[in-house]
């Protein structure tokens, strides 16, 4: 009893008083950590291969291990979170998080850093989920929940997109394992500041965890991120190994969810997704990230196989992407709090579209200018979209569910980067091959024609072995049928994004506040403290608000007047 009291108590502090912005530091820190893993080993397969000399299929588990494992574990983790407590979990992920890293940079073997990546999604998987949810738990009050998610998400979008200049960088200076040692002194100082300073929270824990859900819900998230990978990597929907994993993952998240329905104490509450402002939501992370990293993606490879720059000044091209996703995230509350969700992920989805026509334009040659404006209106617009959609998704559940909410969030955008490899990359594929089905007429082998149909950069290495004219020809065409394949997969991505800007119509107009202490203006009144215990204990009931998904809670009739610094918080 005493422990809980305890935990209260850090809580409240926590979120009544300057303490939380600290919280939210501590927070960004650890998801920066996290995003930077997911990117900064890119710039480094080629070294990694040179060194460890794995196997196609090790190279391949080699980068993929991370993301699978992270995003099969992260509804596990979540819902232990909300049973065990959000810290604890958070914590320990902080320690695997450390040991992992360790653990990779000094791997002698490709069985050994698989391994170590593996165990790095486990971390991953344990700290994603719990700074969400934390997040929810500290920042009560709507409009600061706001700004604090628009820092934590522009957070995320620095450390995806500045994991490859960091990862280029340490590559050229010292040795492949050193993408990993940075980790340790950051996770050093982290255990021990998060162990002091973040607050214990749980959610609701009447009735047994579901651990066998728990295992399906893994399973099924398993089984279909592989298969969207495999998907991505060019292998065939009717192969196999790629149909199997996503009709055995499909069949069991069918089965996770039914599970879900019959329990009186489920893992995620699936009534959530019967909520049209959470299930846009949802569905709005997950088209924003297949647009995001299905672009970054080409981008990298279009600015290193076609414009021939190195892999440092790669990722330092890509910064302007990464300084309006700072600045969307930075404004996002106020934006928020002006426009409402619905015209904020509507308009950043139609901005983005926008930005990708405009990169319609690129062609053989560098245009800087052109290149910079495009990044820069893709990171703002994305970031607007994903500021919104996660503020509209963790603002529609209680705060006791925060866990499993921040868990399908985090599932959300994980299956969305995935699908964005696999459809924008199969749409690439698909639009470069065809270029190159006639250079057999021009003197050409057949064979070499064939193996350079697959990718860009296997067209360069059959080009060298080539040689003399026919190689500088096949260089020539592949080229131009990769540059033609780019701007037709931009189009059907500006198609996509433009789905989603529809999609955003069933979001809320105005940025509801009233579920909390306080409101998102100045004008409302606060509750006095009996009366808030009595307004806390309300059923929330649907209100024929100006928009779906609007809640509103009938409020006690007495009021007393708010402060003047309109901070949100009742007036003592």
């Amino acid at each position: 009893m005493s422990g809980t009291s305890t935990a209260a108590s850090r809580l409240r502090a926590a979120a009544d008083g300057a303490n939380r912005w600290a919280v939210l530091v501590v927070l960004c820190l650890s998801l920066l950590l996290v995003a930077l893993d997911a990117t900064v080993l890119h710039v480094a397969v080629p070294a990694v291969t040179e060194d460890l000399r794995p196997s196609a299929v090790g190279l391949l588990w080699i980068v993929d291990a991370y993301p699978l494992v992270c995003a099969s574990l992260l509804i596990l983790f979540g819902t232990l979170g909300d049973r065990i407590g959000r810290r604890r979990v958070l914590l320990l992920g902080y320690a695997l998080f450390g040991i992992a890293s360790a653990l990779a940079a000094t791997a002698d073997s490709p069985g050994v850093l698989i391994a170590a990546r593996a165990l790095l999604g486990v971390g991953g998987a344990m700290i994603m989920p719990a700074t969400l949810s934390i997040l929810r738990q500290v920042f009560p009050d709507r409009r600061e929940r706001a700004m604090a998610i628009g820092i934590w998400t522009a957070v995320a979008a620095v450390g995806a997109a500045t994991g490859p200049v960091i990862g280029g960088f340490l590559v050229e200076h010292y040795w492949w394992g050193s993408v990993f040692l940075v980790n340790i002194p950051l996770m050093a100082v982290i255990l021990p500041v998060g162990r002091w300073l973040l607050p214990e929270s749980r959610g609701e824990s009447d009735g047994p965890w579901d651990v066998l859900g728990a295992l399906t819900a893994a399973a099924g998230v398993l089984g279909v991120v592989l298969g969207i990978k495999r998907i991505g990597g060019r292998e065939g929907l009717t192969d196999p190994a790629t149909l199997v994993p996503l009709l055995v993952g499909a069949a069991l998240l069918v089965l996770f969810v039914r599970r879900q329905k019959r329990r009186t104490h489920p893992l995620i509450d699936i009534a959530m997704f019967s909520r049209p402002a959470f299930t846009t939501a949802v569905g709005c992370i997950v088209l924003a990230m297949l647009a995001l990293v299905g672009l970054e993606l080409i981008a990298v490879q279009y600015l290193q196989l076609v414009l021939d720059l190195s892999p440092l000044e790669t990722g330092l091209r890509l910064l302007p992407l990464t300084f309006a996703a700072m600045a969307a995230g930075a404004t996002g509350s106020y934006t928020l709090s002006r426009v409402g969700p619905r015209r904020m992920v509507g308009w950043g989805f139609v901005l983005t579209a926008a930005s990708v026509l405009l990169l319609t334009l690129m062609g053989q040659h560098d245009r800087p200018v052109l290149l910079t404006a495009g990044f820069v209106l893709l990171g703002f617009g994305l970031q607007s979209t994903l500021f919104g959609a996660y503020e509209s998704m963790l603002s529609e559940v209680p705060a006791e569910r925060a866990g499993g909410a921040a868990a399908i969030g985090e599932t959300s955008y994980q299956l969305g980067a995935g699908m964005g490899i696999a459809l924008l990359g199969s749409v690439m594929n698909a639009a470069y091959a065809p270029g190159l089905s006639r250079v057999h007429e021009e003197g050409v082998p057949a064979a070499a024609g064939s193996a350079a149909s697959h990718s860009l950069g296997e067209a360069y290495q059959v080009a060298g072995r080539l040689g003399g004219p026919l190689g500088d020809l096949l260089r020539h065409t592949a080229r131009h049928a990769f540059v033609d394949g780019l701007h037709i997969t931009l189009l059907v991505s500006a198609g996509l994004l433009l789905l989603g800007a529809l999609a955003a119509l069933r979001l809320p107009r105005v940025m509801d506040c009233t579920e909390v202490k306080g409101a998102c203006e100045d004008r409302t009144a606060a509750v006095p403290e009996q009366a808030t215990a009595r307004h806390e204990a309300l059923p929330v009931q649907a209100a024929d608000g100006p928009g779906p998904g609007t809640r509103r809670v009938a409020l006690p009739s007495r009021r007393e007047p708010a402060e003047a610094t309109g901070s949100g918080r009742a007036a003592h």
